[in-house]
């Protein structure tokens, strides 16, 4: 009988051990080499979000192993944010814009003239989130600056790889400004937004409408640390940062990977930058290059890559990294000089902050008005928790107050 009374003990003992070597597996393989330097806003509350994260990927990887659900489903599950109740100040519809599904958000408050709009897309690594996740961002800059909001749903990789997403948020973006005059919008003021992966995916459909004669002008397009290069994981922001929650080093890579190709086989190559020809590296150095990154984001440290041996198999495998709808940095001058006023946001303790300091040069080289709104103690995925109850951040809701002024400016 003792036995019986034992057993749930036992049990207890072997599943807190199996949960703790979870998380040890999940640090080392997933979140290696963490770093938190002390100039970030709130260090201690970026520990406790990241140790959620870890947490997370743990329990995914331990229901995984049990046979309940993909690591990547539970991970999804736990970032997709819940459907919120009704906004005082604005009137929420789901529906679908030339087949994506979109949250519309619209101010109560009639308006004297047709509204501005914000097509926003959200980040998550291509990967994950949703419209639910982001959607405290959508109906903050819907709120306070008075526009239209729509929030698109794009489809997720690894299941719908590149080029799904951006085709996705094309096709909805066309579907609204051809249709702008029904929602009280005014054509001429349509801006596209979009945080991390989303900005990528913003700045590449910005790209694709530069120079459509059939569609009207987009106002702005407006990145928040957006990623838009996978050439060069060795800028001097991906060393410096590369141990900085929420979006380290190693897991760019990855998202990359899963958005093109389904799969991370190959991040190793792509973080020693063996995958890239010399001929393709040479071509774009012009564009992708710590030349280009002013001194002062170097002092914390940089040092110049080192040559690795090329595989011509891998090689072929990455020949699509130079398309401009996955890659909006390497765009060509005829393209970028097209391309509407710009706002970027970057924040100091990012791996993708060099993405946008790069952008803003070539814009700026090509006669783009930009304005740069860099947080100095900021860090990836900051904006999404501005309003995160204890575990909020006053430099989020800084640079989240940055984008609603120039909205409101355009």
């Amino acid at each position: 009988m003792e036995f019986f009374y034992i057993l749930p003990v036992i049990l207890l003992v072997i599943f807190t051990a199996s949960f703790l070597l979870a998380i040890i597996r999940t640090v080392q393989v997933d979140f290696p080499n963490v770093n938190i330097p002390p100039g970030v806003d709130h260090p201690g509350k970026l520990r406790v979000v990241h140790a959620h994260m870890v947490i997370t990927s743990a329990v995914g990887k331990m229901l995984e192993k049990m046979g309940v659900c993909t690591e990547l489903a539970f991970t999804r599950y736990m970032r997709s944010g819940k459907k919120r109740g009704p906004e005082p100040r604005l009137r929420l519809r789901d529906t679908r814009f030339g087949g994506v599904p979109v949250r519309l958000y619209r101010p109560y408050v009639p308006s004297a003239a047709p509204r501005p709009a914000v097509i926003f897309f959200h980040g998550g690594g291509w990967i994950y989130c949703s419209i639910d996740s982001h959607d405290n961002i959508c109906r903050y800059i819907a709120r306070e600056s008075g526009s239209v909001v729509v929030s698109v749903g794009y489809r997720l990789a690894p299941e719908h790889k590149y080029p799904a997403a951006y085709e996705d948020c094309l096709n909805a973006t066309v579907h609204f400004m051809r249709n702008a005059e029904h929602y009280g919008v005014d054509p001429a003021r349509i801006s596209v937004c979009g945080d991390s992966a989303g900005g990528n995916l913003a700045a590449a459909v910005s790209q694709t409408l530069a120079g459509r004669a059939d569609l009207p002008r987009l106002r702005a397009q407006i990145l928040i640390y957006p990623g838009l290069q996978a050439l060069d994981f060795n800028l001097p922001s991906y060393q410096q940062n590369r141990g900085v929650p929420l979006l380290l080093r190693e897991r760019a890579a990855f998202f990359a990977l899963q958005y093109l190709h389904g799969d991370a086989t190959h991040k190793q190559d792509v973080l020693k930058g063996s995958y890239v020809p010399p001929e393709m590296r040479q071509k774009y150095e012009k564009w992708v290059s710590p030349d280009n990154i002013p001194e002062r984001f170097k002092a914390r440290g940089y040092s110049p890559q080192k040559t690795h041996d090329i595989a011509a198999e891998i090689c072929k495998k990455f020949e699509r990294i130079c398309e401009p709808s996955l890659c909006p940095l390497l765009a060509e001058d005829t393209v970028i000089q097209q391309l509407p006023e710009s706002f970027i946001l970057t924040c100091e303790y990012d791996v993708l902050r060099d993405d946008g300091l790069l952008y803003k040069k070539r814009l700026e080289d090509n006669g783009v008005g930009v304005t740069w709104c860099h947080l100095e103690d900021g860090f990836h995925a900051i904006i999404s928790l501005h309003d995160y109850g204890g575990l909020s951040f006053p430099s989020g809701k800084r640079g989240l107050d940055s984008v609603v002024q120039f909205i409101k400016g355009l």
